[in-house]
This record gives structure tokens, sequence and C-alpha cells, in this order.
């Protein structure tokens, strides 16, 4: 069950291209991976997988435990709860998603990250340009 909490809630801006231009980042710095956004890279990350799930209708929650772990997103597909976790970087370990699975044991899960697509241990991965599909 999912409980909406008040005190506890991200922000994202419904256009990443917009989120872009409010930090001024360049195009080329997205497209060559550039150095200066490695702090700023989650988050837009972050920001494109929710605007993509939000375009598909789907409302976008989140989970955290007790400083443990926290879950990017959770979305509701008929009567299960899919955990989304999102990775930027090619090192795409998922921590937080592990936690989750271990406590809820959900049918599956989802990574979405910069490796191909990959169904392996109950986590599907689905490459960022894909997002749409979820």
């Amino acid at each position: 069950m999912l409980r909406k909490i008040i005190d506890s809630f991200k922000i994202f801006l419904s256009d990443v291209g917009l989120l872009c231009a409010n930090k001024k980042i360049a195009a080329e710095d997205v497209l060559y991976n550039s150095p200066e956004l490695s702090d700023f890279r989650g988050g837009m990350t972050e920001n494109y997988v929710c605007q993509q799930l939000s375009c598909s209708n789907h409302i976008c929650y989140s989970w955290h435990s007790d400083g443990i772990a926290e879950m990017d997103f959770v979305i509701q597909r008929d009567r299960s709860l899919v955990p989304i976790e999102v990775k930027s970087a090619v090192n795409s370990q998922a921590k937080s998603l592990g936690v989750y699975m271990r406590k809820f044991n959900p049918e599956y899960a989802i990574k979405v990250s910069t490796n191909n697509f990959g169904f392996e241990r109950g986590i599907k991965t689905i490459p960022l340009y894909a997002t749409f599909c979820i």
C-alpha cells in the first residue's frame, strides 16, 4: 500500500529541456558526457524518467526506508506495485532496489539505465531511451 506523505516529496520539472536551460547546460555537455555534469546527471536523469512515466499516465510515487534505501519511483500496474530504480552512470548497481525487493517481494522490478534490455533475478533492465515503453 502506498501512502502519501506531505513532508516527503520530490519536485520535478515537466520538461527536461527547460531544466537544462535553467541550469545553463548545453546539449554538447549532455551528448559528450561532460565532467561538469557529474553532480547534476542523476537528478536530470530522474527528471527525464519522471517526465516519460507521467506522459504514459503513471502516477509517480517514491519510497524510502529509515536512512537505508530510497526507491526513485514506485508505480502501480493493475493491482501490483512496481519499483523503478534510475541510474545515470554506466556502473548501475541498484542497492536500494535490492532492499525494496527483499522487504516487499514485488512480482518484478525495473531498473532504468544506460545498459541494454535485460531481465535477471526479477529485475527488468530498460535503457533510458526506451523509458516510454514502461
